[in-house]
């Protein structure tokens, strides 16, 4: 993985390198690597993965749909400290 540096920016160059290794999944995958997995229980963690992702995009078709109610976006008050 390779980011290039402009102008001596190191902060920008360090952004844009962990959005990129957030987008590849490697944050994901150092956390899954930490500690050994047995086999049953990576099948078993795979397979809650599915169903969730399985339920998530059947609720985003039923709000497609018009069944279910759109979730409200949420927004969040700007208070002390925040961007000016």
């Amino acid at each position: 993985m390779q980011i290039i540096v402009r102008d001596n920016n190191v902060d920008q160059a360090l952004k844009a390198l962990k959005k990129k290794m957030q987008r590849e999944g490697l944050f994901r995958e150092m956390k899954l690597r930490n500690h050994y997995e047995k086999p049953s229980e990576k099948r078993a963690r795979e397979k809650a993965e599915a169903v969730r992702r399985a339920r998530k995009l059947q609720r985003k078709k039923l709000q497609r749909e018009g069944v279910l109610p759109r979730t409200p976006k949420v927004v969040k008050p700007r208070g002390m400290g925040g961007p000016r």
